[in-house]
């Protein structure tokens, strides 16, 4: 099957570059409301299912443990842009723990945020691994791991007992089996699993509208969307599409990105989730497709429609401000 092309790059009048994509929209019962392409077609959910490994944070008891409120949570689930406030509170997770930046396995990278780069460039000999955009998430990692009893060293490896915890509760929210066989290596060392597009969806959905868990899970759920929902600076970043999209609605919609062209959402009131992939990796194109999606979820006539069709369909400019082209969705995802 081929997918349909879903996001085109104009410049000037002419088609430049056209995006290919995959997507599927259900609800907790796993039924689904809208797709395009193949939704069945297995994907690296990559950083998008980060509140789904976040999970044993939160049920063990170590979030309530160590005293973690919102923005705890949210850094815990984030790809952070390294700003200064998401280096700071990572490193207070850690403390509470005894531990400090030289524990997280995750490597080190400079920011993604340029003005905050210009700076780390100036202050900084080299960025540590705090400043890697998955330390809040590697935080998270390290309490669970102290508050279990479990050794800290290793925890990134596929046998580690955190990575099996982590394992089963995402084959638990998307019903795929998880193993070797579609086992890969993320960008910050940790077990990728290849799951289908359907079963990340429906995970999100089941984790927004608690259907088919059990009570601690849809708790557990809840508190971990809220928290984004209420902080999302520390989910993503200074103009970051995560940040931008959860601002746009405040409580009312959960959002978070993926590398090589992955996002996911859930909305809370209407109780669906939706999940993209843009079959060539391209960011620019899956942010278009999943602001294309929620907003036909809200009304059309609504302040926040016109945000998120403006944030699809926006104008390319050049570094003299000049406009040249657009990036724009197509009728596959209103068909």
């Amino acid at each position: 099957m081929q997918n349909p092309v879903t996001v085109e790059v104009t410049r000037g009048n002419i088609v430049e570059s056209r995006h290919r994509g995959l997507g599927i929209v259900l609800d907790g019962d796993g039924k689904s409301l809208f797709s395009f392409g193949d939704p069945d077609a297995g994907v690296f959910p990559r950083s998008a299912c980060k509140a789904m490994q976040a999970l044993p944070l939160v049920e063990s008891g170590a979030a309530d443990a160590y005293g973690f409120g919102d923005k705890e949570l949210a850094i815990a689930c984030a790809s952070h842009s390294g700003e200064d406030a998401h280096v700071a509170l990572a490193a207070s997770m850690l403390e509470r723990v005894g531990r400090d930046a030289s524990a997280l396995e995750c490597g080190s990278h400079w920011s993604s945020d340029q003005r905050t780069l210009i700076h780390q460039a100036r202050t900084l000999e080299k960025p540590n691994a705090l400043h890697n955009n998955c330390s809040g998430k590697h935080s998270g990692f390290v309490c669970t791991c102290a508050h279990l009893g479990y050794e800290v060293e290793g925890y990134v490896d596929y046998d580690h007992p955190l990575q099996a915890d982590i394992r089963a509760t995402m084959e638990s929210l998307t019903g795929a089996t998880l193993g070797h066989d579609n086992c890969g290596i993320d960008g910050c060392s940790i077990p990728s699993y290849a799951i289908p597009l359907r079963g990340l969806a429906h995970g999100f959905a089941k984790m927004v509208t608690g259907q088919g868990l059990e009570p601690l899970r849809a708790k557990a759920s809840r508190r971990l969307m809220e928290a984004c929902m209420a902080v999302p600076f520390y989910v993503a970043g200074t103009n970051r599409a995560c940040t931008k999209l959860m601002q746009v609605a405040p409580g009312k919609i959960f959002a978070k990105t993926g590398a090589e062209g992955v996002f996911i959402a859930a909305l809370p009131e209407q109780g669906v989730a939706m999940a993209v992939k843009c079959e060539d990796g391209t960011t620019r194109a899956a942010e278009s497709m999943i602001f294309a999606l929620i907003a036909r979820y809200f009304d059309k006539d609504g302040d926040t429609h016109a945000q998120l069709m403006a944030m699809a369909n926006h104008s390319l400019k050049n570094w003299n401000g000049i406009e040249v082209g657009k990036v724009r969705v197509t009728d596959a995802l209103f068909s």
